[in-house]
């Protein structure tokens, strides 16, 4: 049923959490998972200055990303060996940009069948849905595929 299950992981624990529930589905349909970390985009520079500081300043903010998302890419392939112990098919996906617009891709383009990502905040009643992060959120209203998101601060 779920061939293909995305799991936007941030770093955290609720992205840990998410991740071992994603592994328990698909040892259950044989399903491949990938494991997504988004790199936020950094501030861009002020219009204010020099020409030559801003060019500096775009450099080091590009060498800063690209050493964020070499160091998501060695912490994010620890996951996968959680993954093969399991016996899943697995792989890293590290992108840099809004989460959102990086989900949303995996997902048309992966032919993605379900999302399983944690949430950030503790949520009480029906009205809590709008409460969502703006990440779920937008999740939850723009993919066509299922989405499990995972409370940890129930456990």
């Amino acid at each position: 049923m779920y061939k293909n299950i995305l799991v936007p992981h941030a770093g955290t624990a609720g992205g840990n959490e998410a991740l071992k529930h994603a592994i328990q589905i698909a040892k259950s349909n044989s399903s491949k998972i990938i494991i997504l970390h988004v790199i936020e985009d950094m501030p861009h520079v002020p219009i204010l200055l020099h020409s030559s500081q801003m060019a500096s300043i775009r450099k080091q903010l590009r060498e800063i990303t690209r050493s964020m998302m070499d160091h998501m890419e060695d912490e994010m392939s620890k996951k996968t060996k959680l993954c093969e112990k399991e016996g899943i098919s697995s792989h890293v996906k590290i992108a840099s940009g809004d989460a959102f617009d990086e989900i949303i891709k995996i997902e048309q383009n992966q032919k993605i069948d379900l999302i399983v990502m944690a949430k950030r905040r503790k949520l009480k009643g029906i009205k809590s849905l709008l409460k969502l992060g703006s990440v779920s959120r937008k999740v939850l209203e723009h993919v066509s595929c299922p989405v499990l998101i995972i409370d940890i601060e129930k456990k």
